[in-house]
């Protein structure tokens, strides 16, 4: 069977700056936060306008921003591994330019149908193929300050969660609803020029060549690859599925009140304007908390892990309680507790990124980004459908809000099962197994950025000791330099230093020092 060949020569990976050029990109993905979640968060403006001019149902209207959301996530992985392979510098740009054909498309759609294809798969495509390779290029620049520079990053969404709002609404009532779309299709463009701001560091890239006669294009290799790419290994950890599956609960009622909170507003008897602007007070704390958990968190005090459930569960608390600021027609009361909910909305995010290195490591965080993303998916596929389903089913917004916040409280239960959850100290993340690595010091100083650049494919050597003991005698001078495997130069040591790393590859501890000695006189008696 064809194995690997030894990867081509590479160059050695600088640390993580933890500044320079790393704030540059984490203002690109603060533009691209924006106009990613942003938007997403702002689409119950057009929810009312939607169910107005299709006649369709709320539950059928909300399965735009579900689809969307679903197809953000459920395609990470494929973005991650195009990140491995080309970089994430042209896949983001690919994406802003996928992005912004979805909005265009959009603005010419004539039934529900149209935008689930526009704005669901076309835009939803384009941003699993922006969000998370900027995600992981701002974590490759930053070790000690990593969860205060990606709360700056992500407050992007709660500054566009600010001003989207009544901007949609004016846009909307100046150009109509079509016309606002195409709009948002000029806005996306943005994005390509976020991602030409992307700079790796370093320029490692390990490519595992194939061995002579096997096509790059056969079954086993393309499998091989897709399962290295993608870091599939991590589906049969038990530590990364508790993570997913908390997660995806957190997805199912994270977004409810973005897609819902409007026409909730409007449902209680608030102007248009009123209800706008309840969505961008809660992004205004929204900025206020992703920056004060970014800061809480590099003090140290608490373990992300922690902090985390302590979010997440005030966020499924404040979920319950929404309902009750609105009863008997008080606008304060709602105001009041949107304010508490895009706190504590804030303050989760970062940390749900942040949190993914602790358990699988840096050096396989950008597969498992995607493979976090795409299973969430689930959660954002069905809860803002559900939530519409119960709305029509009961007439209000009060059973979508109250299982929203039971989805979250469920999550963090889960969170809890974590292995070592209890423990105050750090635990060591998840590993590859020892055979798929070649040298653990070598993996141990790679900087973390390693994971944009390179492929994860296993550095599988043609072992020595695989190589038949009958061996043509060949002369000493016309021996081929053998493979840097071992972590030296081999081929530059002298003739009788190669014989005894070769004999301690065929005995790796000898048990005497008969044995090597009659090892040694063996083998040269086969070489000379």
């Amino acid at each position: 069977m064809a194995k690997l060949q030894p990867p081509q020569a590479l160059q050695s990976q600088p640390a993580a700056p933890d500044g320079g050029w790393g704030w540059v990109v984490v203002g690109a993905l603060f533009v691209t936060s924006a106009l990613v979640f942003g938007i997403i968060r702002s689409m119950g403006v057009f929810f009312v306008e939607f169910v107005q001019y299709f006649g369709e149902s709320a539950q059928a209207v909300s399965w735009i921003t579900s689809i969307g959301l679903a197809m953000q996530q459920c395609v990470s992985p494929f973005g991650t591994a195009l990140c491995n392979g080309y970089g994430a510098r042209p896949v983001v740009m690919a994406g802003g330019c996928l992005s912004a054909l979805g909005f265009i498309l959009a603005s010419q759609a004539t039934c529900v149908t149209h935008l689930y294809l526009t704005l669901g798969i076309i835009s939803g495509s384009g941003w699993a193929l922006v969000f998370t390779p900027m995600v992981a290029s701002v974590m490759q620049y930053f070790t000690r300050k990593r969860s205060l520079a990606m709360a700056l990053g992500f407050t992007g969404v709660g500054l566009s969660s600010f001003a989207f709002s009544p901007l949609f609404q004016l846009l909307m009532e100046m150009y109509t609803w079509r016309g606002a779309l195409l709009i948002l299709g000029g806005l996306s463009l943005n994005m390509v020029a976020c991602g030409a701001l992307i700079r790796p560091l370093g320029t490692y890239k390990a490519v595992a060549a194939l061995a002579p006669g096997e096509s790059a294009w056969s079954c086993a290799s393309l499998f091989h690859r897709a399962y290295s790419y993608l870091e599939l290994s991590l589906l049969f950890q038990r530590p990364f599925l508790t993570y997913s599956l908390a997660i995806t609960f957190f997805n199912c009622g994270y977004f409810v009140p973005y897609v819902h909170l409007v026409a909730h507003s409007r449902h209680e008897g608030f102007s248009q304007y009123q209800a706008a602007f309840v969505i961008s007070a809660t992004g205004v704390t929204d900025i206020v908390g992703r920056v004060v958990s970014g800061w809480a968190s590099d003090l140290g005090r608490l373990r992300l892990p922690h902090m985390l459930v302590l979010w997440t569960g005030l966020l499924g608390l404040s979920l319950l309680m929404l309902p009750l600021g609105s009863l008997g027609g008080s606008y304060p009361g709602l105001l009041i507790i949107s304010l508490a909910y895009g706190f504590c909305a804030g303050a989760m995010t970062p940390l749900v990124f942040s949190v993914v290195p602790e358990i699988v490591g840096m050096e396989r965080m950008l597969g498992a980004l995607g493979l976090l993303q795409m299973i969430e998916s689930i959660g954002g596929l069905l809860g803002s459908p559900l939530s519409g389903l119960l709305k029509d089913l009961t007439g209000s917004y009060t059973a979508s809000f109250l299982v929203a916040g039971g989805f979250l409280l469920l999550g963090t239960m889960v969170m809890t099962t974590l292995p070592h959850f209890f423990s105050c100290t750090d635990q060591r993340p998840l590993q590859r197994h020892a055979r798929n690595y070649n040298n653990n010091k070598q993996q141990n100083q790679q900087s973390p950025e390693s994971g944009l650049m390179t492929n994860s494919l296993s550095e599988k050597l043609n072992h020595i000791d695989t190589i038949p003991y009958s061996q043509p005698q060949v002369d000493r001078d016309s021996l081929q330099p053998e493979p840097e495997s071992l972590g030296v130069a081999h081929s530059r040591l002298p003739y009788h230093c190669r014989i005894n790393v070769r004999a301690r590859q065929f005995c790796p501890q000898p048990k005497s020092v008969r044995a090597v000695l009659q090892l040694l006189w063996s083998l040269s008696r086969r070489t000379v």
